[in-house]
This record gives structure tokens, C-alpha cells and sequence, in this order.
């Protein structure tokens, strides 16, 4: 009883520091601005007579909110997260030939899943995209022959689902909870973009989030699975309209049922095997997501010190801010089509990528480095962590990020000691 006792005290204690690091929350449930936000850091430091701290006539107010709006608009702030588009398309990833390379194989009666994830990984044309992403997924078979008739049972089955589990009527206490968690968290998740505040949007959204809370009990649904859900329903509905159709202004109720069905069922299947090999991500606590952020302190204290000394001797806990980068597999930090770009990588990873992303963390920590260095106190530097200006970021961004990443996986992964999750 005693060691049961112990356990709970350190689940509940690991539950309140991944809380502490995740979105700042009210009560009512809408997010906190960031601008709005007290900042504290972890080890309080002391202050200079400049900057309002103790022995100063003035008592750091006028200060500190006088720096803070400066900086605020100094960095406007993390981008939306869902532009749906880019102005300009990568030339590697829309070339004619790589065109031609993947209808070759994708159009093999065996299909080569090595080649195909060797090919995706540096970006997947547009028009090629759903099928490859189901390919990657492990949601379509390799063979050419089955695939339809795999796609066709799949639905069915998943709209059996639905309307086996969803029927509020059908609800027990707990599942009812899990509803009225994801129905309060799938109209805030994208507040400026109009395609996600359509009726029909949301309600697709919160079938696939209860079915797939339902038959993942050990974790349940979880704030930041709604993110990673975007992708998959933004690629198929892509398909669905066209390659060079403009979502911004898409209106789901123009396609017809079967194609929203499609839509639905396809990117619930697709985030259900997406999930498979982070899914401790999500389970209680969240520790998956605590193991990581201590493995990314140890690997960029071991790539770079004086970025890591910096951060530490400013109070800065990595958990501040890379508590959402591992929640929400960097989507609340990139414009959607660098998200869409990053994923092409993600899913060619396969089960790898558990381990690749907290190498794209890394790299992306790095590619900040210089003005991170430039900040000289706390709240500086979470607000410019909190809102890295990558909203004119391209697909060659991403290029380089994954570049970057896959160097320091080849340099670093073989030297155990930042895997170990020591603090």
C-alpha cells in the first residue's frame, strides 16, 4: 500500500508539471495571449536597480510591461498555424520528374514501400499526396489489386463505429466527458480560419476524436490530438476538391456525402496508425512527452552548451516551451503547408519517427540560436519561443529543418547518453 500510495504521489506530481508547461488555460477554457501572460521564470533572478528589481525607485511594472509590448510586436507572434497554402511551391517537391517517379511506383501491382518512403521523404507532390499518405500510413495495401477494395471496408467499418459509439444516448458518464471535452476544445482550434468554424467541419472533427478516444482507452482523448488531425482532413479534402482548388474558402457542404464520408473515414484511419508509435505520448501524465523534453535538454546541452547554459542561467525550463512543440508535433509553430511538408518526412520515417522528431526539435531550437542569444532576460526569451516568426516560411524551410535533423540523428544517435531521460 505504501509503494501504491508513492506511485500516485509521483503520477499526480508528473501531472502537474506537464500541466504547468502546457497552453495557459482559464477556467472558461479559452487560451490565455500570450501578451496577457505573467511570465515568471523557473529560478526567480535577481534584479538591477535598471530594470525595476529591488532598491529601484520604480517597482518593475512600467518596466516590464513597456518591454513586453515592444517585444511583442518585435516578434508578431507564432504564425497562423493554418494558412492553407503557399505562395510559392517547392520546386523539388512539384518537379515534373519527381512527378513521373512517383506514379511509377505508386503504380506498380507490388508496390515498393522502401522506394516510396525514400522518395516522400524529401516532400511529396500535391497531386500525389493522399494516396502516398495512406500508402506511408499502413492504411492501403502494397498490393495495386486490393487497394480499393481495402479503402471500401474500411469506411464502412468506420462509419460502423460511429454510429455504434457515437449516439449520445449510448453514453456512459466517462465517454460523455470525453464529448464535452473535445466539443469545447474543436471550435477553438482554429479560430481564424473560416473552413474550421463550418458546422459540418467540427462535427466531422469530434466523430473522429471520440471514435479514436474510445478505442485508445489507455490514453482517451487528450488537448493537441485535435491538432494533428488537421493534416490528414486538409490533404483529403485537397483530393477531394482538386490539387489547385483554395481551401480558405471551401465550403464542405458543397462536396457530397460520400466525399465528406471519405474525407472523415480517411483521416481517422490515417491519425490512428499516425499515433501507434507515440501513443504513450498521451497516456497519463503525459510521460512520453516528459521523457522527451529531458532527452532534447540533454542533446542540445551536449550540441551546443553555451545556447544550454544560456537558457539555464535565464531560468528557462525546456518544459516552458517544448512541452507543445512534442504535444502537438510542432503544429501550433508552423503555417499548415510546412506542417503538410514536415509530414511527408514524418510518415516516410514510419515507426522511426518517434525517435527523428526529437531531432527536428532540436534542429529547430538550434536554427533560432543567434536570437536567443540576443535575449538577456526570461520573459524575452520565452516570448520569442512562444512566438517564433516562421509565419513566411516555405517548404524549403522544411527542407533544411529535416536536413539538419537527419545530420544530427546520423552524428548523435548512436551516442546513447542524451536518450537516457536524465534531468
Amino acid at each position: 500500500r505504501l509503494e501504491q500510495a508513492a506511485d500516485h504521489r509521483e503520477n499526480r506530481q508528473a501531472a502537474g508539471t506537464v500541466a504547468a508547461a502546457a497552453a495557459v488555460v482559464e477556467q472558461d477554457g479559452t487560451e490565455v495571449g500570450i501578451e496577457n501572460l505573467d511570465l515568471q521564470p523557473t529560478t526567480r533572478l535577481p534584479q538591477s536597480p535598471v530594470s525595476g528589481g529591488p532598491g529601484s525607485p520604480n517597482d518593475g511594472s512600467t518596466v516590464y510591461d513597456h518591454r513586453i509590448r515592444q517585444r511583442f510586436h518585435a516578434y508578431p507572434g507564432r504564425p497562423q498555424p493554418l494558412k492553407l497554402s503557399s505562395n510559392v511551391a517547392s520546386k523539388d517537391v512539384e518537379c515534373e520528374s519527381k512527378y513521373e517517379k512517383f506514379s511509377n511506383i505508386l503504380e506498380a501491382p507490388l508496390l515498393n514501400l522502401i522506394a516510396l518512403k525514400e522518395l516522400s521523404w524529401s516532400g511529396v507532390p500535391r497531386k500525389m499526396r493522399a494516396v502516398t499518405w495512406r500508402l506511408l500510413s499502413g492504411y492501403l495495401p502494397t498490393s495495386l489489386e486490393r487497394r480499393q477494395t481495402v479503402l471500401e471496408r474500411k469506411r464502412v467499418d468506420y462509419h460502423k463505429l460511429v454510429q455504434q459509439y457515437f449516439d449520445a444516448e449510448r453514453r456512459d458518464e466517462s465517454q460523455q466527458d470525453t464529448y464535452r471535452q473535445i466539443h469545447i476544445d474543436v471550435p477553438r482550434m482554429n479560430p481564424h480560419v473560416a473552413l474550421f468554424q463550418q458546422q459540418l467541419v467540427q462535427e466531422m472533427f469530434e466523430r473522429i476524436l471520440f471514435i479514436w478516444a474510445i478505442r485508445h482507452p489507455a490514453s482517451g482523448y487528450v488537448q493537441g490530438i485535435n491538432d494533428l488531425v488537421t493534416p490528414f482532413f486538409i490533404v483529403f479534402l485537397q483530393e477531394a476538391v482538386g490539387p489547385d482548388t483554395e481551401l480558405e474558402q471551401c465550403q464542405l457542404g458543397a462536396l457530397s456525402i460520400e466525399q465528406r464520408d471519405i474525407i472523415e473515414a480517411d483521416s481517422f484511419w490515417c491519425l490512428s496508425k499516425f499515433l501507434d508509435c507515440i501513443q504513450d505520448n498521451y497516456i497519463f501524465a503525459q510521460l512520453g512527452i516528459q521523457a522527451k523534453v529531458n532527452q532534447l535538454k540533454e542533446l542540445i546541452q551536449r550540441i551546443d552548451g553555451t545556447l544550454h547554459r544560456h537558457l539555464q542561467a535565464h531560468g528557462v525550463d525546456y518544459l516552458q516551451f517544448s512541452f507543445r512543440w512534442m504535444n502537438n508535433l510542432l503544429t501550433r509553430e508552423l503555417p499548415l503547408y510546412c506542417t503538410i511538408r514536415l509530414w511527408d518526412t514524418y510518415l516516410a520515417e514510419s515507426d522511426g519517427f518517434a525517435v527523428f522528431q526529437l531531432y527536428v526539435c532540436a534542429a529547430f531550437l538550434l536554427h533560432w540560436r543567434d536570437q536567443l542569444l540576443q535575449e538577456k532576460d526570461f520573459q524575452g526569451l520565452m516570448l520569442l519561443l512562444q512566438n517564433l516568426p516562421t509565419h513566411n516560411w516555405m517548404d524549403s524551410h522544411i527542407g533544411v529543418l529535416v536536413a539538419e535533423a537527419f545530420r544530427l540523428k546520423f552524428t548523435y544517435a548512436d551516442a546513447p547518453k542524451h536518450l537516457e531521460g536524465k534531468s
